[in-house]
C-alpha cells in the first residue's frame, strides 16, 4: 500500500516533485532506479537457481516496499519481531515468517491471533523455535486464540552463528517431532541462517563457512526424514553468502534482505564472481554546516545513521578527492580530506553518505524519500513510510 501524498506530513508532501538538491537535510534517501535494478537482479538470480526468495523486511520495515518485492516474485517476507509482522500485515502483506524465537506469552498470543487473521486473508504466518518450551508455549497460545488455521513452525539449527538454534542432528529431530505432535502447529522445515558468515571479508572464508552450514542442514534433514517426518524446506542465507546457499541443492529459500539497499559494511566484502552486482541504493543526504581549516562538520550524526558496523562512506567522490567521515556525536559528522587532491567542501555543500549498516539506519527514520533519476539530477517521486519503525516487541 503506497503512502499517498494526502497521508504524509505537510513538509514531506511538499518534497514530491522537488529536485534532489532541494531535499532538506539530514534525510534518508532511496535511489529508486538503483533499488529497482537490485530487485530485478535478485529476481533473475532466484529464478536461475530455482530457489524461492523471502527477503528480510526487518531491513526496510515498509509494507509498500514489501508489496513491491512480491510483485517482482518474492515469496513473502521475513521479520524478526511480532510487532514487525503486525505492522506489515496492517499494510497488506499476507505471507510472513518470524525467523526468530518468541517466548513471551503476550507476544505468542498476538502471533497466534495474527496467524488466524492472515489465514482468513489467504495468507500464512510462520515462526522459528529452538526449544520444547517454545513449542509448548506456542501451542498453548494457538489453543487460547481458538483458531484452527494453524501456524508454520521451523526448527532453528545453529549452523555456525553461535546465537539461537539447537545443534544440528538429534536435538533438531526431537524438536521437529514435538512440533508435529501438536495439532495446530505445522512442521514446515529448518531455519539454518549463518549470520556472521555474511560479513567475513574474503570470498574463501564465506565459502568455507557456508559449506559447513550446508552439510549441517543436509545431515539434519536426512536424519529427520529417516525418522519418517518430511522436511518441506530449508530456509536461510543472506546477501553476503546467497550464491552458496542457492547452489547447494539443500536450501530451497533465500532470506537475503540487504541486497535491496546495500551498505558500507557489505561494500567491504570481496565480491563473489557469481554474485549479482547489487548497488548502493540507500543514502543519507547531509549538508556542511561548519567549516574550519582542518575539517568541516556536516549535520548528519548518529541520530540519522547507525554506527554499529562502522562510520558511513562519503559517496560520489573520486579516490583522489576522498573524504573521511569521523564521529561527531549525535547531531554532527566531522569530515577530513584524505585523498591526495582532496579539498574540504565549502560551507553549505550537500553531500551523500552510505550508512555502515542499513537495517538500524532505516529504523531511525519515519520515512524514506524516493528519488528517480539519480542523486545528481533526480527528483522526488515518492515518500515511503517506515511502517515498522521501533517495532521491537
Amino acid at each position: 500500500m503506497r503512502s499517498t501524498p494526502e497521508h504524509l506530513p505537510e513538509h514531506l508532501r511538499a518534497t514530491i516533485g522537488l529536485r534532489v538538491d532541494l531535499i532538506d537535510t539530514p534525510a534518508l534517501v532511496v535511489d529508486l532506479d538503483a533499488m529497482e535494478r537490485n530487485i530485478q537482479r535478485m529476481a533473475e538470480f532466484a529464478h536461475k537457481h530455482q530457489v524461492r526468495w523471502r527477503p528480510h523486511a526487518k531491513m526496510h520495515k515498509s509494507a509498500e516496499i514489501a508489496l513491491q518485492l512480491e510483485k517482482a516474485g518474492a515469496r513473502g517476507h521475513c521479520v524478526q519481531k511480532v510487532s514487525e509482522a503486525e505492522a506489515l500485515a496492517a499494510g497488506g502483506v499476507a505471507d510472513l515468517y518470524i525467523s526468530n524465537e518468541v517466548l513471551g506469552g503476550a507476544k505468542l498470543l498476538r502471533a497466534a491471533r495474527l496467524a488466524a487473521q492472515l489465514a482468513a486473508r489467504g495468507g500464512r504466518l510462520g515462526i522459528a523455535v529452538d526449544s520444547e518450551e517454545g513449542i509448548t508455549r506456542l501451542s498453548e497460545a494457538m489453543r487460547v486464540a481458538g483458531s484452527d488455521a494453524g501456524i508454520d513452525v521451523f526448527v532453528e539449527i545453529d549452523v555456525g552463528q553461535g546465537r539461537c538454534g539447537v545443534p544440528p542432528g538429534p536435538a533438531a529431530l526431537a524438536l521437529a517431532q514435538a512440533v508435529a505432535a501438536q495439532p495446530r502447529l505445522h512442521f514446515a522445515g529448518l531455519q539454518a541462517y549463518h549470520g556472521s558468515a555474511q560479513h567475513l571479508r574474503s570470498a574463501a572464508e564465506r565459502r568455507a563457512a557456508i559449506a559447513h552450514a550446508v552439510q549441517a542442514a543436509a545431515d539434519t534433514r536426512a536424519l529427520i526424514e529417516a525418522a519418517g517426518l518430511p522436511v518441506p524446506l530449508v530456509t536461510g542465507s543472506g546477501t553476503g553468502t546467497l550464491v552458496h546457499e542457492a547452489a547447494s541443492g539443500v536450501y530451497g529459500e533465500l532470506q537475503a534482505g540487504s541486497f535491496l539497499f546495500m551498505d558500507a559494511d557489505y561494500a567491504a566484502n570481496e565480491r563473489e564472481s557469481a554474485q549479482p552486482a547489487f548497488e548502493h541504493a540507500l543514502f543519507v543526504k547531509t549538508q556542511v554546516i561548519s567549516a574550519r581549516p582542518t575539517h568541516v562538520v556536516c549535520d548528519a550524526g548518529h541520530k540519522s545513521h547507525a554506527v554499529d558496523s562502522g562510520m558511513p562512506l562519503v559517496w560520489g567522490l573520486p579516490p583522489e578527492r576522498a573524504l573521511r567521515y569521523a564521529n561527531g556525536g549525535d547531531e554532527h559528522g566531522v569530515l577530513h580530506a584524505t585523498g591526495p587532491k582532496a579539498r574540504l567542501p565549502a560551507l553549505g555543500r550537500m553531500l551523500w553518505l552510505v550508512p555502515g549498516h542499513c537495517d538500524p539506519t532505516v529504523n531511525l527514520h519515519d520515512y524514506l524519500i524516493g528519488v528517480r533519476g539519480g542523486l545528481a539530477h533526480g527528483v522526488v517521486e515518492r515518500v515511503i513510510r517506515v511502517d515498522a519503525r521501533g517495532a521491537v516487541t
